[in-house]
């Protein structure tokens, strides 16, 4: 049986030099929940876009529920859902019109159309405010809607294009609440991206990493963080470093590597509170001044530093590649409206 979602190559560049996407290559298992993860500009929304039909390829090729992305894009479309990351749904209709017209969009056949709606209603638990203008909605509340229009048409395979972003911590466990009921009760192969650590540490089967356009690690998260090692000691200093430091790093017993990072030291070794009071003791032999050391056990911040050679900030800014993206979206639109 094909894997519902592959794709070998892929590569998107905009404006004939920024590569956003590079030689992109993974597949996705029936059922999977499978996480992109990765900072702004990494390459995830476009690669949605390609995925789901919105976007050419500019090479590489890719197959979603069973069809090419490019030869049958309009039917791709219709298999799939797809929630992305702005809000899609039209503030001056009510949540049952914003179905409505979504039911109508996916030729969801008149005679269930009322009952798919109501279901969706109740389970989203949107139902008392179901006739109520969307602009009075919470950000929650619109994401809920947003997922139910995603899915109004049993649609095999979802995407999920930074679902929760801008929701409140609350807002984010209840989409994902939903998200795993669907997964349960239809077997859903779910695609999503996330710069949410967490998200994709709890949810993900599995993930990949993403950066630079460019897959730099795929695993389970548990495969992810036994990469590692073992456990993480940072050691800062408080006149930065020196070959000397290094040496005393690793030359205590049991250390696995040591790695400078920015303005800290990072040590690998397979039990870090055995090693601090050691290194605390070595460090002042060999006059090492020491501002801090903190010890951090395998989690997803520190696999995404050890493949990508820095840390994960969600709070990044526009990047080249997102404006790219952006002006390439602009003029796609334009070009459509031409014709």
């Amino acid at each position: 049986m094909t894997d519902p979602i592959t794709a070998t190559d892929l590569v998107k560049v905009y404006a004939g030099k920024v590569r956003a996407v590079d030689g992109v290559g993974f597949s996705v298992r029936e059922g999977e929940m499978y996480g992109f993860l990765g900072p702004n500009g990494a390459g995830k929304t476009t690669t949605v876009q390609m995925l789901t039909g919105n976007l050419r390829l500019t090479g590489g090729s890719a197959s979603v529920a069973g069809l090419d992305v490019v030869r049958y894009s309009h039917e791709v479309k219709r298999r799939i859902g797809l929630v992305f990351q702005e809000s899609t749904a039209d503030p001056d209709l009510t949540g049952r019109e914003n179905l409505e017209l979504a039911a109508a969009l996916f030729g969801v056949p008149l005679r269930t159309t009322r009952s798919t709606i109501d279901s969706l209603l109740e389970r989203m638990q949107i139902g008392d405010a179901a006739d109520r203008l969307v602009k009075t909605y919470s950000g929650g509340m619109r994401r809920r809607l947003e997922l139910g229009v995603g899915i109004i048409h049993s649609p095999s395979v979802l995407f999920l294009d930074e679902p929760t972003l801008g929701l409140d911590p609350q807002g984010r466990a209840g989409f994902w609440r939903y998200v795993l009921e669907l997964r349960k009760d239809r077997g859903m192969t779910v695609f999503v991206t996330t710069h949410y650590l967490d998200e994709a540490d709890t949810y993900c089967d599995r993930i990949a990493i993403i950066d630079h356009g460019k897959i730099v690690a795929t695993g389970t998260p548990s495969e992810l963080k036994d990469r590692l090692g073992g456990d993480v000691v940072t050691v800062r200093l408080t006149n930065g470093g020196s070959a000397a430091v290094e040496t005393v790093l690793k030359g205590l017993p049991g250390v696995v590597s040591v790695a400078k990072f920015e303005d800290v030291y990072r040590v690998k070794v397979p039990r870090g509170e055995e090693l601090i009071p050691r290194l605390v003791e070595a460090c002042d032999q060999s006059g090492i001044r020491l501002a801090g050391v903190s010890l951090k056990r395998p989690s997803l911040d520190e696999v995404f530093l050890e493949f990508t050679g820095r840390e994960y900030r969600e709070d990044e800014g526009l990047t080249a590649t997102d404006r790219a993206v952006r002006i390439g979206q602009v003029q796609q639109a334009f070009g459509r409206a031409r014709r």
